[in-house]
């Protein structure tokens, strides 16, 4: 008690009071990820998917849908520029992401608005608009929140935080699919719009409380410097060119893996919530497990082996031919799940651990355009790709897509990928 008394005036409550901001802070971007993955688990996969051939989409509109979030990540360059000039990023933030809540939760507006004959053309008015927005509002968050997490507790926090979410996001997807097929048609889409409407009002109130953390702003003050910083960065541009090219293969078939499971093999919405949701288990248990090994090895080097087990999960599919439907599509998604978990973990690792402080938003964008644009022509040519072979056999469709991508990857982590990603 007398050497807690004899504590220089100050010093211990400052302590107390720094460590309770850091956890109040941590709390808040845990709690705001609760209706956020609500949201988004609702609006995107198999239930956009489902939502688009029910508006009449082809599978090259479905395909153009699923590559534009990420054709417009390339406007993160100009966001990159601009958010240095601003004097809170927080309210910056909460706009873009208020309109991108509220644009894409319109669009379940379509059928009582809109001729059905134009349902589809609003549908990706509509949709475009909300990712624009959203857009600027992702490069906001990414900024704040590499700011708001303290680097010594970074790993740690992500991964709590993303298996937290992502076992809600597990049970959502269970939940919407298994009310999808008491539902049918427009009655369950109706539903899955209430539930959004109600989680895009409650993200944007939470998103009003995250702190306005100071911002170490670039040393440079024109645009063309600032843009110039990550291009002149040699083993940067390498890997993110690399990784570029991975995504535009991987996103040949697996953004339309849905509409293959829906429309071809004529699997019902609760099978396909529970092989979403297994890819999604085994993704949360890879969590654990590579930032385990991320203590001891390089992000490069990490990513490097999740290119083998993604690349199999492609292959795996080919085994429909000899095997029951159900799990080969089970072993397909699990494997796909620990590979992917990996690699999207270990990628903005990569971004935000790897890349000077002063520059990340920049080097963030640069990220974002490059392998944004790659994986905008994946869905886009992978859609076309199956109209054109619409009278091809149905093997093709199923799964001979799938073989193709598959041996391309491992072709391209072979040749190309152990010379890049490779710790210098």
């Amino acid at each position: 008690m007398n050497i807690m008394r004899n504590r220089l005036p100050g010093t211990r409550p400052k302590r107390i009071r720094k460590a309770s901001v850091h956890r109040n802070n941590l709390r808040i971007a845990t709690i705001e990820g609760i209706p956020s993955t609500v949201f988004q688990v609702l609006l995107q996969g198999q239930f956009l998917t489902g939502f688009l051939l029910y508006l009449g989409a082809s599978s090259s509109q479905i395909g153009f849908v699923l590559a534009l979030t990420t054709l417009v990540n390339i406007a993160q360059i100009g966001v990159a520029f601009l958010i240095q000039k601003l004097p809170s990023r927080k309210w910056a933030m909460v706009i873009f992401t208020a309109l991108h809540r509220l644009l894409w939760g319109s669009t379940g507006l379509v059928p009582f608005l809109f001729p059905k004959e134009h349902w589809v053309t609003a549908f990706i008015i509509l949709y475009t608009t909300a990712f624009i927005s959203s857009t600027a509002g992702g490069m906001l968050w990414n900024s704040v929140i590499s700011d708001l997490v303290p680097a010594r507790v970074r790993g740690r926090y992500f991964g709590i935080r993303n298996t937290f979410l992502n076992a809600l996001g597990s049970l959502v997807m269970y939940g919407g699919g298994v009310m999808l097929d008491r539902y049918p048609g427009a009655h369950g889409f109706l539903i899955i719009y209430i539930v959004v409407w109600v989680c895009a009002i409650a993200n944007i109130i939470v998103f009003c409380f995250y702190p306005d953390v100071p911002f170490e702003k670039s040393e440079e003050k024109s645009f063309l410097p600032m843009f110039r910083k990550p291009l002149h960065d040699r083993l940067f541009m390498k890997s993110t060119l690399f990784l570029a090219a991975w995504l535009l293969l991987q996103n040949l078939t697996v953004p339309l893996y849905s509409y293959v499971m829906l429309q071809l093999l004529n699997i019902n919405y609760e099978t396909l919530s529970l092989l979403n949701v297994s890819q999604t288990v085994f993704m949360m248990a890879s969590f654990y497990v590579w930032g385990n090994l991320n203590a001891k090895y390089s992000n490069k080097r990490l990513l490097l082996w999740t290119l083998p087990i993604i690349a199999l999960s492609s292959l795996i599919w080919g085994m429909l031919s000899v095997l029951p439907m159900l799990p080969v599509l089970f072993a397909a998604h699990i494997i796909f799940g620990m590979g992917v978990g990996g690699f999207n973990q270990l990628a903005f690792n990569f971004i935000i651990g790897d890349t000077p402080k002063k520059e990340r938003p920049m080097y963030m964008a640069m990220y974002a355009a490059l392998t944004g644009l790659a994986a905008f022509f994946g869905p886009l040519l992978g859609g076309r790709i199956y109209e054109w072979i619409v009278d091809w056999p149905d093997w093709t469709q199923i799964y001979g897509m799938q073989i193709v991508v598959g041996v391309l990857m491992i072709v391209l982590a072979v040749l190309l990928g152990r010379r890049i990603l490779r710790d210098e």
